[in-house]
């Protein structure tokens, strides 16, 4: 039987080696297409592909069987749960795979895209440059059709030119800046906060006027420490919820 073939990842030695893993493994089996196998290869065979030990490689798989995303029988292997919650918390210890993991396994759909002068409120991320690139992508359940979020991006014009707009619809942003375009990626800082639903957000998420979202916003920046895309994603406040863990040591 074929196994599931995941991402690969550059592990940060900085974090448990487990909790990148298990966001590598949880983003790969989100953001797979339809046709995928849905059994693992096995624990061995899964830390030689990330590089880490086997003990490693088991605490990441008890994560993942913890969140109800895989499941383990003994003698028959590991397997992806074809019903696992797409919409469950994301606990961020700082990894970039955690980003996308959050973003994977939803249904896109690029509203649209082009170029022009950022926002006000965006523009200052951009010193110095008349234009950006922009993207507008509208998520949804796959399994209900039902909006989860919309996301609108702004990405610095000299690496916007190198995004297919294809992609998008089938990956995050901060996959397609770092494993399809190549841009090295140091760091990205995100804000979250409570707001009400204006009348465009209510409408592409059919919810109420004025009810309850959660507004994110998030900035990744290059190697050099330049801001490479600003990205606003307003969520039905029903559907997700962001809890942080910071590590004392």
């Amino acid at each position: 039987m074929t196994a599931f073939a995941p991402d690969s990842i550059v592990l940060n030695r900085k974090l448990p080696l487990w909790y990148q893993v298990s966001q590598s493994l949880r983003a790969s089996i989100l953001g797979r297409s339809p046709d995928a196998p849905l059994r693992l290869p096995t624990e061995e065979q899964l830390a030689a592909h990330y590089g880490v030990s086997v003990l490693t490689m088991r605490q990441a798989l008890k994560e993942l069987e913890d969140e109800g995303l895989i499941s383990r029988h003994r003698r028959r292997g590991t397997f992806i749960e074809p019903s696992a919650e797409r919409g469950a918390p994301v606990r961020l210890l700082g990894s970039v795979d955690a980003i996308v993991a959050q973003q994977s396994g939803m249904r896109t759909e690029l509203l649209d895209h082009g170029s022009g002068p950022a926002p006000a409120d965006v523009a200052e991320f951009f010193p110095g440059l008349p234009e950006v690139a922009a993207y507008h992508r509208l998520r949804s359940d796959e399994q209900t059709g039902e909006p989860t979020n919309h996301a609108r991006n702004w990405v610095r014009p000299d690496v916007g030119g190198r995004i297919d707009p294809a992609d998008l619809e089938r990956w995050p942003m901060t996959k397609v800046l770092r494993d399809v375009v190549g841009v090295g990626i140091s760091r990205i800082t995100d804000t979250v906060e409570a707001r009400l639903a204006d009348p465009e957000t209510a409408a592409l998420l059919q919810v109420p006027l004025l009810s309850p979202i959660l507004h994110y916003t998030g900035v990744t920046y290059d190697e050099d420490g330049a801001v490479l895309d600003v990205a606003r994603i307003h969520y039905r406040g029903d559907r997700f919820s962001f809890t942080v863990t910071l590590d004392a040591h």
